[in-house]
């Protein structure tokens, strides 16, 4: 499966990763690589645990567009 995330870097410069279509999967790294092999596990998890609850596996996300 693949998903989008999102990769930031927060003010102390840790990579905070995250899955938008899986509420409330999040993960971060000391490095981009760390964070991006840290969000793969945290995506696998959070599978895991919404399948063994019975919970739809990831949230319906769509983009839209926006002007300024």
């Amino acid at each position: 499966m693949k998903f989008n995330i999102t990769l930031d870097r927060d003010e102390d410069g840790v990579w905070v990763v995250e899955c938008p279509s899986i509420l409330g999967c999040v993960s971060q790294g000391a490095t981009k690589e760390e964070a991006l092999e840290n969000i793969q596990d945290a995506i696998s998890a959070c599978l895991q645990v919404r399948a063994d609850l019975g919970l739809p596996l990831t949230m319906e996300t769509r983009q839209v567009e926006v002007t300024l």
